[in-house]
């Protein structure tokens, strides 16, 4: 299940991304950094070279309370708040991003830096430079008492305004009802946790993940990633027999705190041993 709204121009550029692996009779690889990590233009050079070996970049926002990561991801985002980052580095990373390449480019960010930038001026200017979509994990679903609709309404009607896909993350323990509701107001990707938790976890994928993925992908009608967990390539490529599209981002940036002096060529490196991981994976299955 899709929105109304048909994709603008950008958001295509998700579908060709999925639609292109599939053809190739593989998942998608998606990899995750925020922006600003470990500093405005090693982490922009990171991404470029990341590029190179991914379908899908997911830029992350850097944010002082990311609840659903782990420390990995938490460490970059300090770093990179302390760095000075600011939205419109986002918007100018993503600019130049689409401009040199194939590779789609998504957003991720918590719910709170797009309340305070304002939903409508977020989307638009992500439309502009060419993000297909964006994820946000905490999206309220539910009223406050000063709220006239909920927050997710009011993001949903902005990305529908800009032509932007809007990811959802599954909540744990989601009912058949509640995956069909997320399917209504989800476009380009579901996003399925590989592990419990927060992000970068250290332990194998959950044994449940290839029926849930199948039973997110049957109620939602949607492709689906599979994301925080996937740790080695080895997890990647066994994520890869059932999912439409992995998601690395704790296990590249692990990487490239052990080498600041090269991020940018740790990161190329990991990126290029995750797409292998994919590559040697037998095909997606429904």
């Amino acid at each position: 299940m899709t929105t109304s709204t048909p994709p603008s121009w950008s958001a295509a550029g998700l579908d060709h991304a999925l639609a292109r692996s599939r053809a190739e009779q593989r998942a998608a690889l998606g990899l995750y950094l925020p922006v600003g990590y470990p500093t405005r233009a090693a982490g922009l050079d990171a991404l470029h070279l990341m590029a190179k070996h991914a379908d899908v970049l997911q830029l992350g926002v850097p944010h002082t309370d990311p609840v659903l990561d782990g420390p990995v991801i938490r460490r970059a985002a300090a770093q990179a708040l302390d760095a000075g980052f600011r939205m419109r580095d986002l918007f100018d990373a993503a600019t130049e991003l689409t401009a040199a390449g194939t590779t789609a480019v998504l957003a991720m960010s918590y719910w709170k830096p797009i309340e305070v930038y304002g939903p409508r001026a977020f989307a638009e200017e992500l439309a502009a430079a060419g993000v297909a979509g964006v994820l946000v994990p905490d999206l309220p679903e539910t009223e406050t008492e000063t709220d006239t609709e909920t927050a997710a309404a009011t993001w949903q009607r902005a990305a529908r305004a800009a032509g932007l896909h809007t990811s959802t993350l599954i909540p744990p323990r989601a009912s058949d009802a509640h995956l069909a509701a997320l399917g209504s107001v989800t476009s380009g990707l579901i996003h399925v946790p590989a592990t419990p938790g927060l992000t970068g976890a250290r332990r194998p994928l959950s044994p449940y993940l290839p029926h849930l993925v199948r039973r997110v992908r049957t109620l939602t009608g949607l492709p689906v990633a599979v994301g925080i967990g996937i740790g080695t390539p080895d997890q990647a490529a066994q994520a890869s027999a059932y999912a439409d599209s992995v998601i690395v981002g704790s296990a590249v940036i692990r990487r490239m705190h052990t080498q600041p002096g090269a991020a940018a060529v740790t990161a190329a490196e990991a990126a290029r041993d995750f797409a292998e991981g994919i590559r040697r994976a037998r095909p997606p299955t429904a």
